[in-house]
């Protein structure tokens, strides 16, 4: 706990349920996110302090007698010296306690917490970003709690799209239902004399990144991720937290790497990269293939394959689609403001944001013509 959250760490009553916020410390707060089943690399504390740093971090915990029930890693931005901003929650907040029926009860109390601490006591605007798919079986309850709660849905922004591959059948049927080209790939990986090496130390991520800057200077796309980053949070993470790394070899040689998360019910495919070696030893299919297993016995439910465009990468997003995966959109961001100087702190600068870029869109082709 920074001297920051302690200056503000409170606790109280609601509806018989006990709210306490900034009071957990880091090592709490890691043991008690495997607990939940929409838990993810998200909100866990390292992340928060590796990507937006410690001092935005806020951690509000929802307790039932002494179990419990709710967790929400927030980050808290404010203008200087108007202290307005942004309160905001991504991949939460978590209400899905392994075991517990009562999930519907405590995401009421957990988004009333929210409400009160930060919109109505701090002012600020908040965001809500959740790990729920729409066609689940608890999205029409998140809606229709979230409508009483007072956060409306932002149908505009554009929602998280990936592929969702079950593994809660036996691996034969996993295998059978591969689309018979990716399984074609897979069978050919098999006899290819790869060898698989596994784990989570620094030393190995090091090595996967060795591939994937082959990758990145051999295909030079743009992408917003940071592989570096991720090797900082690697190192941030605690054992039972830290990401899962696969790498195949073959003949000494780097064939392809492969970088998952697990926390909650679903392993998370975060960073993949293929050597010119490895495109034709068709090592990827094997180290997905790899992944499928160890998630299985880590008792993971689903595989989230780490998002899809079709349009824009269509050759990934095929690669993808072979693992026989049901597509599916997270449920919209959820708002609600605690003021209208917050609203105006957050809104304006992204609509100007987001006015400068449709601007340089359209006089992109203009320039290109202007070049040739």
């Amino acid at each position: 706990m920074t001297p920051e959250t302690a200056s503000k760490a409170s606790s109280t009553a609601l509806n018989g349920y006990r709210v306490s916020v900034d009071e957990t410390p880091e090592d709490e707060w890691n043991a008690l996110l495997p607990l939940f089943d929409d838990a993810s690399i998200y909100q866990t504390w390292a992340y928060g302090a590796v990507r937006w740093g410690e001092k935005q971090l806020s951690h509000l915990v929802l307790w039932k007698n002494v179990t419990v029930v709710g967790m929400a890693q927030v980050r808290v931005i404010r203008v200087p010296l108007i202290g307005s901003g942004i309160a905001y929650i991504r991949w939460g907040p978590l209400y899905r306690l392994r075991g517990s029926s009562s999930h519907g009860e405590a995401l009421v109390a957990l988004m009333e917490a929210i409400r009160e601490e930060y919109a109505n006591r701090r002012g600020l605007m908040v965001r809500i970003l959740p790990n729920i798919f729409q066609g689940s079986t608890c999205a029409a309850d998140f809606a229709r709690i979230c409508q009483e709660a007072g956060f409306a849905a932002d149908e505009a922004h554009p929602s998280y799209r990936t592929l969702l591959v079950s593994l809660e059948e036996t691996l034969d049927q996993i295998r059978k239902r591969l689309d018979q080209k990716w399984r074609n790939q897979l069978n050919a990986s098999e006899r290819n004399g790869l060898s698989i090496e596994e784990g989570q130390s620094d030393e190995l991520y090091a090595r996967f990144l060795t591939i994937y800057d082959e990758m990145m200077g051999r295909k030079r796309f743009e992408t917003t991720v940071d592989a570096r980053q991720f090797g900082r949070l690697q190192r941030s993470l605690p054992a039972d937290l830290k990401m899962h790394i696969l790498l195949c070899e073959k003949d000494g040689k780097n064939q392809a790497g492969l970088v998952s998360t697990s926390v909650g019910d679903t392993g998370i495919y975060l960073l993949g990269a293929t050597s010119e070696a490895g495109m034709k030893s068709k090592g990827a299919y094997l180290l997905q293939w790899q992944m499928i297993k160890r998630l299985k016995e880590r008792g993971c439910r689903w595989y989230d394959l780490g998002g899809i465009n079709p349009e824009t990468n269509p050759g990934v997003y095929h690669f993808k689609a072979g693992l026989g995966g049901v597509e599916s959109r997270q449920c919209s961001r959820r708002e609600l403001s605690g003021s209208w100087i917050s609203s105006a702190c957050v809104m304006l600068p992204e609509r100007l944001s987001g006015a400068i870029g449709a601007w340089r869109h359209r006089r992109k082709p203009a320039l290109l013509n202007a070049t040739k």
